[in-house]
C-alpha cells in the first residue's frame, strides 16, 4: 500500500499536475490513497470525473477560495467523516475514511499566522480537538494514518535556517509541543523512520528563489500508528512536482507499506 499527501494550493490550477503525477507513479506501484489539501473550490466544482477517468475514487470536502481537503483512492473509502466531530468549525480542514483495515485521516492544519494572534489561538484549540478525536479513533482503528499539511516543524532539522526562524510561526515551542502530543498518542513520524538527507523539506516559499536555494521547511507529515510502523518500508519527499511550471509551493510526501 502506498499513501501520499500533497497540499496542491488550488486544485483548479494544479489538477493536470495531480493527474499526471498519479499516473506517473503507476510504474513503481500506484498510489492507493492521496490526501490533498487547499483545494480552494466549493464542493460542486470538484472534478470527480477527472479522477474517475484514471481509475480513482474521490471523497472531498470543499470550501470556496480557502481550505478544502480530499482523499483520492484506488478503492472506495468507507465511514467518511468531515471535520473534527464535536468541534465547531466553518473551515473545511479534515476528511477521514477507511480503506480495508486502514483508517486514513487527511488534514489541513491551521497556519496560525503569528504567535499571540487570534488565528494562533484557533490553531491551538483546533489541535487540542484533533488530538482528542485521533485518540478515540486509534482505539477503534489500530492501523491509522494521520497525514497532511501540518504547518508545524518537528525541530531544527525541518528548518532551512533554525536560528533566524526560531520562535516564528511553524517553529514555536507551543506548536511543536502540540505535534509531540500527537506522537505521544502512539504515532510515529514515518519520514524519520528511515535515513534521510540533510535539509529535506516539503515546502518552499515562492519568493526569493526559495526552492532553487533550498530554503524550505518540512511541514507535510505522515504519522502512523505502531501497527503500521511495523509495515513501513520507505518514506520519501518527491521534489519533482515542485519543478513544474506554476507548481504548488508544497510537494508530495509518499509512504510505502509492505
Amino acid at each position: 500500500m502506498k499513501l501520499a499527501t500533497w497540499n496542491v494550493n488550488s486544485l483548479t490550477v494544479r489538477l493536470p499536475q495531480v493527474l499526471e503525477w498519479l499516473q506517473s507513479q503507476e510504474a513503481n506501484g500506484p498510489i492507493d490513497v492521496l490526501a490533498l489539501q487547499e483545494l480552494k473550490m466549493s464542493d460542486d466544482k470538484f472534478p470527480a470525473d477527472a479522477f474517475t477517468q484514471i481509475g480513482y475514487h474521490a471523497q472531498w470536502f470543499g470550501q470556496k477560495t480557502y481550505n478544502g481537503v480530499a482523499l483520492i483512492s484506488r478503492t472506495q473509502g468507507a465511514a467518511v467523516v468531515k471535520n473534527i466531530p464535536d468541534f465547531q468549525d466553518d473551515m473545511s480542514r479534515v476528511i477521514a475514511a477507511t480503506y480495508g483495515d486502514v483508517r486514513v485521516i487527511g488534514a489541513y492544519f491551521p497556519n496560525g499566522q503569528a504567535p499571540d494572534s487570534d488565528k494562533f489561538a484557533y490553531k491551538m484549540r483546533w489541535l487540542d480537538a484533533l488530538r482528542e478525536w485521533v485518540k478515540a479513533e486509534m482505539t477503534q482503528h489500530p492501523q491509522l494514518v494521520l497525514m497532511g499539511d501540518y504547518n508545524i516543524t518537528f525541530d531544527d532539522l525541518d528548518v532551512w535556517d533554525p536560528v533566524a526562524l526560531a520562535g516564528t510561526i511553524h517553529c514555536t515551542p507551543q506548536e511543536r509541543a502540540q505535534l509531540q502530543a500527537l506522537v505521544d498518542l502512539g504515532l510515529h513520524d514515518s519520514f524519520r523512520l528511515f535515513a534521510q538527507t540533510e535539509k529535506s523539506f516539503s515546502w518552499w516559499d515562492y519568493r526569493d528563489f526559495g526552492f532553487r536555494r533550498n530554503r524550505g521547511l518540512r511541514i507535510d507529515h505522515i504519522l502512523i500508528s505502531q501497527a503500521l510502523k511495523e509495515k513501513a518500508s520507505a518514506c520519501v519527499i518527491d521534489k519533482l512536482p515542485r519543478k513544474n511550471e506554476r507548481p504548488s509551493d508544497h510537494t508530495p510526501v509518499v509512504l510505502s507499506l509492505a
